[in-house]
């Protein structure tokens, strides 16, 4: 019967919460030789003489060049434990050739092995995270498939890694944490911070798959499986344990073909019931306590809105401005608060963005602001049944800042903040105030400077207009631009945990503040069909009246 194989020779990434020294790895190699691949092909019907044959011709195989546990070999390997292979066994006898703190330590184990009666392993042993064969093979990794690949800054510096997890350096003597930002890097600093600088610790279980009798030589010397493990818990295995797949296969060339393979498995111990119990109960305390560390920064008591109130969180984010006819804007923000509303008189209704250049999006000059405000206000519930009450409005304007601190008006605008709660996008058009001729346009070119409005609620009817009309007759403006908001609404009230009368009083009121916006849209409506009607009256008052009369007569003649 055929092998088996196992190809899929990926890497494998497990994630785990256990100390890492727990890991056990068994790993098992042998010889496939071709006498004993023909044995395996031998059909169970044929003679008893012939199968015997092959066996001894096996036997006398495997025994005329080989050791006793040559050709086979079976061990447990824990995470970062050494194995010495003979090269090396016999390289740290001499004490001549220790040099390092590590190798003396090498040269007292191997002392050690010697006293106990020598190696127990043969073929199979590891190199550890500190051996120099782990640094000469991460600094020789190629990145590309090509052979004259030559590695770049980047890739020695990450080759790098593992030894700089306990590096802290300092610029000017300076930390990275207190120099958060630097406005002018250099190339050497570009180069020296452009890394991903994640601890990281290897290990490589190998074989020396010479010959029987010429162990020890480097050119032998073949990786099994590469053991890596970061400080996040991440545990590469790069060939994955087999399980209950085939062996991975090995082929070494030399003055004769051989064929081995090799099965890796996960051994490490089990915990016990009573260990996870232990475990877990641990756990849930330290969860328990930090829950409770967070609860007393926090507070028990949830804070409530006083009786007779709805209080209304605004946290909102001027977003972006676009359209406008110059660069480095910034916006002026205030919230007027209308009759029944009140905010705390630490609370700043008021504020001034940053100034921002724009950039070329879809064809569109665009300045994003990304610029947050908050806002708190309350809502008092004794509002009489005859009044409609208004809600909060956001009154802003565009400006525009030059070269030569020279600012101009962009635009000003108006929204009312969201009746809703939740989050709301709102994007609002702007406009200006202009004159007539081309002075006072060269004028805002040249030296800056713009018509401007001495109150900014004149946007909307002012709250301190008492007036029946408004009038805007004569008043020239330009569109502009727009603007775009995100409002976050939230509200908060005693009266919605109750279901009395004074849950449906504050319905009433919300729904009269849902209300205002359709009542104004229809005011607005009828308000332009006045002033058409009066427009039109004053046309046809202004009209010569011989061509009122012909029209008259018009008129006649087509009802007859």
């Amino acid at each position: 019967m055929a092998e088996d194989w196992n190809l899929d020779t990926g890497e494998a990434v497990y994630r785990s919460r256990d100390p890492v020294n727990n890991l056990r790895i068994q790993v098992a190699l042998q010889r496939v030789t071709p006498v004993s691949a023909l044995v395996h092909r031998v059909p169970q019907g044929d003679g008893d003489r012939g199968g015997l044959e092959l066996r001894t011709l096996h036997a006398n195989s495997a025994n005329r060049d080989l050791r006793p546990g040559d050709d086979k070999e079976e061990i447990v390997i824990s995470w970062q434990e050494k194995l010495f292979s003979q090269f090396e066994y016999e390289l740290y006898k001499n004490d001549a050739v220790c040099h390092s703190p590590l190798d003396r330590q090498y040269h007292q184990d191997v002392l050690a092995l010697e006293r106990s009666g020598g190696r127990k392993n043969r073929r199979i042993f590891t190199y550890t995270d500190h051996d120099r064969y782990t640094n000469l093979e991460e600094h020789c990794q190629s990145v590309t498939s090509s052979h004259n690949e030559s590695p770049t800054f980047l890739a020695e510096r990450m080759a790098n890694v593992r030894r700089r997890r306990q590096d802290k350096r300092q610029l000017d003597g300076v930390t990275m944490r207190n120099r958060l930002v630097t406005w002018k890097p250099s190339d050497e600093f570009i180069k020296n911070n452009h890394i991903i600088n994640t601890p990281v610790q290897t290990m490589y279980i190998m074989a020396d798959l010479a010959p029987s009798g010429n162990h020890g030589c480097k050119e032998n010397e073949h990786v099994l499986c590469t053991i890596r493990v970061d400080g996040n818990g991440v545990i590469t295995l790069k060939p994955d344990v087999t399980g209950l797949k085939g062996p991975y296969r090995l082929e070494v060339e030399g003055h004769k073909r051989e064929l081995w393979k090799y099965t890796l498995q996960h051994v490490s111990e089990s915990v016990d019931q009573e260990e996870q119990e232990r475990e877990r109960n641990i756990y849930n305390d330290l969860y328990n306590r930090h829950k409770e560390y967070l609860n007393n920064l926090v507070g028990s008591e949830f804070e409530m809105a006083p009786a007779g109130t709805l209080r209304f969180f605004i946290n909102g984010e001027i977003v972006s401005a676009q359209k406008y006819d110059y660069d480095n804007l910034y916006i002026h923000f205030f919230m007027e608060l209308p009759k029944y509303w009140s905010s705390p008189g630490f609370q700043e209704l008021s504020g001034v963005t940053q100034s921002c250049k724009t950039k070329t999006h879809k064809r569109e000059n665009i300045a994003y602001f990304c610029h947050p405000f908050s806002f708190e206000v309350f809502l008092s519930e004794e509002v009489a049944s005859e009044d409609i009450p208004q809600w909060p409005v956001l009154y802003f304007e565009v400006l525009s800042l030059d070269f030569w601190q020279r600012y101009r008006v962009e635009g000003y605008g108006s929204v009312v903040l969201p009746d809703r709660p939740g989050m709301h996008t709102v994007t609002t058009h702007t406009w200006r105030p202009v004159e007539l001729g081309t002075i006072s346009e060269l004028r805002r070119f040249f030296i800056g400077g713009s018509p401007e409005l001495e109150d900014m609620s004149y946007t909307r009817i002012p709250g301190t207009f008492q007036g029946n009309r408004l009038s805007r007759f004569g008043f020239r403006t330009e569109t502009t631009g727009e603007v775009t908001f995100r409002f976050n609404c939230i509200h908060q009230s005693r009266s919605f945990l109750d279901n009395s009368s004074l849950r449906k009083r504050m319905q009433s009121v919300l729904d009269r503040l849902g209300g205002t916006s359709q009542q104004s849209s229809i005011h607005n409506v009828l308000d332009a069909f006045q002033r058409a009607r009066r427009r039109m009256q004053q046309a046809r008052e202004s009209l010569p009246q011989d061509i009122l009369n012909t029209s008259q007569a018009s008129l006649q003649q087509s009802q007859a």
